[in-house]
């Protein structure tokens, strides 16, 4: 079964729009594995305008399932999650302003970067994940780097899948033949969602992972958070 991995930047939001600590980011975290989440998952930026460097430290502890740091491997970055020690950290290309993650990585331009950040990672026993599109020489390029994982930028997917779901899966599913030919696991995300999972995960062979935040927390304001989660496990079951 493909493991969900929950992103909480959302609740992150919530709180630091009127601060103090309503909601409670670690206990949301705490919550949502104990309602059957198989990871949680952060990124935290620069400005800290959601998941802040304080909450990375205060989760590691206190997370009994896989911890996923996301970010873009500024040397401040990349010190935080070799003394915080995940059990993953995936790069992200995103410059310091975005507002969300919109592209993966050009492995082959940014390959001496990322060969670089991935070999320190793997030297702390961190396991690595490259956010990356479809492209399979840019997957076999990532393979090159070292790094374990990839994890597929999804949001073409979610965009075309109400026109034409066959059309938008069809880049996904070579790509994931790319990541198993290449020896990578393989990871996805962004924009998944109880419309689309599920189609997404029957067709897209040798998933390990998917992160979901957005449309998960979204959901959860209708239907409750533990109903939620269950909900998306039954998805990718």
């Amino acid at each position: 079964m493909t493991r969900l991995s929950v992103n909480i930047n959302k609740i992150a939001t919530i709180r630091n729009a009127r601060g103090g600590n309503i909601p409670d980011v670690v206990k949301t975290a705490l919550d949502c594995e104990r309602f059957g989440a198989q990871g949680i998952t952060v990124h935290p930026r620069p400005d800290e305008r959601h998941i802040r460097r304080k909450d990375v430290y205060d989760l590691k502890p206190l997370l009994t399932t896989e911890f996923n740091i996301e970010g873009y491997p500024t040397r401040k970055f990349m010190d935080m999650v070799i003394e915080v020690k995940p059990a993953q950290v995936t790069l992200v290309p995103d410059p310091p302003n975005a507002l969300t993650s919109s592209a993966g990585w050009d492995t082959i331009r940014h390959f001496a970067l990322l060969k670089e950040v991935i070999a320190e990672f793997k030297n702390k026993g961190i396991r690595t994940s490259i956010f990356i599109e479809t492209n399979p020489d840019q997957i076999f390029k990532a393979a090159e780097t070292g790094t374990d994982r990839v994890e597929l930028y999804t949001e073409p997917y979610a965009t075309n899948f109400p026109k034409d779901k066959e059309a938008a899966i069809a880049p996904f599913v070579k790509a994931a033949q790319a990541a198993h030919e290449a020896g990578l696991g393989l990871n996805a995300g962004h924009d998944l969602s109880l419309e689309n999972l599920r189609f997404f995960a029957e067709n897209i062979p040798h998933l390990l992972e998917v992160s979901i935040g957005h449309a998960l927390i979204s959901d959860a304001l209708y239907f409750g958070l533990e109903n939620t989660i269950q909900m998306y496990l039954r998805e990718l079951k």
